[in-house]
Order: C-alpha cells, then structure tokens, then sequence
C-alpha cells in the first residue's frame, strides 16, 4: 500500500492557491518546531465570505498538501465554515494521511483559525479607530 494517497501526491505535486495576499484581511501564521513545518495562510474576506485564500508552507508533503486543500476548502465560503473546518475534514478530503503526518492537518487547521482571528482583530481595531 502507498504511503500518500492520490489526492496528497495531487496537492502536493500542483498545490493550489499558492502565494500572498498583499494587504490581506487576516493572516494566520503556525510552525511546528517538532518537525519543522512553517504555515502562513492569508485571507481575502468581503461581506464575511472569503473571496481570496493563499498559503505559504515551509515543510514536508503533508503540509503542502494540508495547506493547499484546506485553502480549497474554505474559498468561497463564509468565515463561519472556516472557523468550523476541522483537522479531521482536511485529512478526510485527503483521503486520508498517514499517522505520523495527522500534525499537519492540524497545522492547517490552526493556521486558517489564526488568519480569522487576525481578520476580527482588524476589524474590530478599525471599528473602533471609526468611533
């Protein structure tokens, strides 16, 4: 049996949504000293929908692939999905990975809640600077 599935060796190989978001409206930023990985995710959010998602991960397969189908996941929806996303989901829409690389779905999932807290910060700040 392969060690990756299909869709990992897929995400990894032709990650989508690779890239920054020049003035985006929450970033969130994870790393893991364990093992290395690095993830920043950026958000581009209008009406509460995230119209834009880019990532940057510095790591193995399994970030990369994390990174991007989680970015896959969440664009397009409301910040209320995202927020709900789960590290589960992700490794599910992987179609799985393997035990000792669960970590990374992890990181994904705590780098897209980090960008929505970074982005409700903001808002609230500017809100309040308004006033």
């Amino acid at each position: 049996m392969a060690l990756y599935s299909e869709k990992v060796m897929d995400h990894f190989r032709n990650p989508r949504n690779v890239g920054v978001i020049e003035n985006a409206d929450g970033v969130g930023e994870v790393g893991n000293a364990k093992c290395g990985d690095i993830m920043r995710i950026y958000l581009k959010i209008d009406d509460d929908i995230i119209t834009d998602v880019k990532f940057e991960t510095f790591g193995c397969g399994s970030a990369i692939a994390s990174s991007s189908m989680a970015t896959e996941m969440i664009k397009g929806k409301p910040v209320s999905e995202a927020l709900a996303l789960t590290n589960k989901a992700v490794a599910e829409a992987l179609n799985g990975l393997p035990a000792h690389k669960i970590h990374c779905s992890v990181l994904a999932e705590e780098a897209i809640k980090n960008a929505v807290k970074d982005y409700y910060e903001k808002k609230r700040s500017k809100e309040n600077n308004d006033k």
